[in-house]
Order: C-alpha cells, then sequence, then structure tokens
C-alpha cells in the first residue's frame, strides 16, 4: 500500500461516535419505492458495508485522527468501492455531504476540459464558514484520457490544502504511476459467498421475494462476488416469477443451465462429430444460448471431470483462444466447430495417454 502520508491537513471535525443525519439506512425503503435494488439498499454507513473489514478500519483511522489522504481504490466491480467512499463523505460531512462532494463519473467525463473546468473550479473554492477540505470522487477513471491524467496530476498536488481525491477504478494498470504514487491504495477483493448471502436473505425478506435454496444457489454461482450483479439478478427474477428457483435465475439471465453445460461436454467428448454439432445446435437454438457463456461455463466445468494433464491443458488453451476469437467478431458458428474439433483432438490425445 503506497501512502504519502506528508499532507498538510486543515482542521476538520468528523462526526466521532454518531451516524450523520442522512437519508435513512441501508435497507429502508422511505421514499425510495422505486429505486432499483442496487440504491434502494446501498450502505449509508461504513458499518452497513459487510465486507473489505481491513479496508474500513484503515479508512475509519483516517477520519479520526483527521489524517484523511488521497485515496485510490480499485478492484473488481461490485466490492463495495463507491459506497465505502460515499459513507465515509457523509460520516465526514453529515448533511452537508452533496455541498462538499463533488462526484464525476469519468467514463462519461474523461477529457482534459474536465479537470481544466469542473475540478478545478471545485478544487479551489473553499465554503465561508468551513475550514476543512472538501473531497472530489473521481469514479472508473481508469476510462480517463493520458492528457487528463496527466493534468490532473498537478491538480492534485496543487490544491491538496482544499480538498481529497478519491479516484476509483477496476484496473489499476490504466492508472499513471505517476497519480498511483500520490495517492493510499486499497484493493477490493470479490466479496466471499456467506458475505453476499447474508445481505441477499436480509433484503429477499425486506420484499417478500420467495427465493428457493436453488434458486440462492444459483445466484450466488453467477454473481460471483459481485454484490451489484446479485440484486440485480434478484431483482430481474422477482419482477418476472412469482417463485425463483434455479431454472428461474438461469432463464432470466440468460446463462447456460449446469444440466445444459453437462450435456454439451459429454456429446462432445463422447459422440460422433456431426451429431454432437446437431445437437449443440438443437440446445443452443432452444435456449438462447451463446457460445461465450457456454465456453466460460465448459472452462469452470472442467474441472470437475477427469481428464489426463495433456488434454486438460490443451482443452484450456482452446477455450480461452475461442473466447479471445469471439470478443473480437469472430463468428459463432465457425467458432462452434473450432470448439468441438478441439474436444475431439483432446479424446485422441487422452487415449494416446493411457
Amino acid at each position: 500500500m503506497d501512502a504519502e502520508m506528508n499532507i498538510d491537513t486543515p482542521a476538520i471535525r468528523p462526526n466521532k461516535g454518531k451516524a450523520p443525519e442522512t437519508a435513512p439506512s441501508s435497507g429502508q425503503s422511505k421514499g425510495h419505492a422505486n429505486l432499483p435494488w442496487v440504491e434502494k439498499y446501498r450502505p449509508e454507513s461504513l458499518d452497513d458495508l459487510v465486507s473489505q473489514n481491513q479496508i474500513k478500519e484503515t479508512v475509519q483511522k483516517f477520519i479520526d485522527e483527521n489524517k484523511l489522504p488521497h485515496l485510490l481504490f480499485y478492484g473488481p466491480p461490485g466490492t463495495g468501492k463507491t459506497s465505502t467512499i460515499l459513507a465515509c463523505a457523509k460520516r465526514l460531512y453529515g448533511q452537508r455531504y452533496k455541498s462538499m462532494t463533488l462526484e464525476l463519473n469519468a467514463s462519461d467525463e474523461r477529457g482534459i476540459d474536465v479537470v481544466r473546468d469542473q475540478i478545478v473550479n471545485f478544487a479551489s473554492t473553499r465554503e465561508i464558514f468551513n475550514v476543512g477540505f472538501k473531497l472530489i470522487i473521481l469514479d472508473e477513471a481508469d476510462a480517463m484520457t493520458q492528457q487528463a491524467q496527466a493534468a490532473l496530476r498537478r491538480v492534485i498536488e496543487k490544491y491538496t490544502r482544499n480538498v481529497r481525491f478519491c479516484i476509483i477504478c477496476n484496473y489499476v494498470s490504466k492508472i499513471t504511476p505517476a497519480i498511483q504514487s500520490r495517492c493510499t491504495r486499497f484493493r477490493f477483493a470479490p466479496l466471499k459467498a456467506e458475505q453476499v448471502e447474508s445481505r441477499l436473505r436480509d433484503i429477499v425478506k425486506a420484499e417478500g421475494v420467495n427465493l428457493t435454496s436453488s434458486g440462492e444457489a444459483a445466484i450466488l454461482k453467477l454473481s460471483n462476488g459481485d454484490m451489484r450483479r446479485t440484486l440485480n439478478i434478484l431483482q430481474a427474477c422477482h419482477s418476472a416469477y412469482d417463485v425463483i428457483d434455479e431454472m428461474a435465475v438461469y432463464t432470466c439471465t440468460g446463462s447456460p443451465l449446469p444440466d445444459d453445460i453437462e450435456k454439451i461436454t459429454s456429446w462432445m467428448l463422447n459422440e460422433e462429430f456431426s451429431v454432437a454439432h446437431a445437437n449443440i445446435r438443437q440446445l443452443k437454438t432452444e435456449r438462447g444460448l451463446a457460445l461465450q457463456d457456454i465456453v466460460t461455463e465448459i472452462a469452470a466445468y472442467l474441472d470437475s471431470i477427469q481428464l489426463p494433464t495433456m488434454s486438460r491443458i490443451y482443452l484450456l488453451d482452446k477455450l480461452a483462444e475461442i473466447e479471445h476469437n469471439l470478443s473480437t467478431g469472430a463468428t459463432e458458428k465457425l467458432q462452434m466447430s473450432a470448439l468441438l474439433g478441439h474436444f475431439k483432438y483432446a479424446t485422441e490425445l487422452a487415449v494416446k495417454a493411457s
């Protein structure tokens, strides 16, 4: 964790020991009935966050000791980066947090003009009756142009007395080293299944969702540690189905069922080429499946079956190649034939190994 701690910080009085007087805590639906659940149940305070305990404790200490540095939050989507800094802002400023905070989504506003105009104007002014610093939140900053990041580097140094920056991104490698060195970095890891499960059950109870155990397991598997994706899947399924089971979750998201992946893999390993090709094509049409989703699920499914080492290595390498081809615009028809051909060759490698 790279930190620059020699920061001349003006006096500021955080709200120690009590929650700020802001909107209702997460899970409260007062005035929020029509909001997407992702926003309706966004944590209102650091205590409401279900993960990243070490980061919470460190940031809390920064606030309590009046030593908040510039921050860089990075990690996969849906892991609490934006929620954490918004909770910090509410703790710092209470009801004034909207006037003391500038939040920009850098994927929409990512040019050098934004740095020169909006950010500089906000950073260069101070409130008359306030002696503390303001906060600028740059979300999705990895989408900022190189020129904008170069301009931002100087702004961060020049206005440290007036403002603190929190830069949020998914890929820290896209942030210039000069900006990274000026910030304290925190990596947000994907949420653990039990952390997602506890919040999921709270929301299911609050919204009166009829969620079965198989449906819950399917949502946890598809979300893969992404709380935002978890809530989006849950809300979409609740809108479409009275009872949310495994079939409802996979149908609503358009993801292949585990049974379908098992069938496809079995056909490719055991059936003759033309028969397997016809079966897979028919199943894709009936279920409305995308080949890219099939490839992703097959890669995970290979871990659960017995294969010789060379066959496994060969298949994983070729699955990665097909996934890359699909992402660059290759046709599904040709790539499906290639996928089947690779599995047939892998079976030959397995026969030679035995």
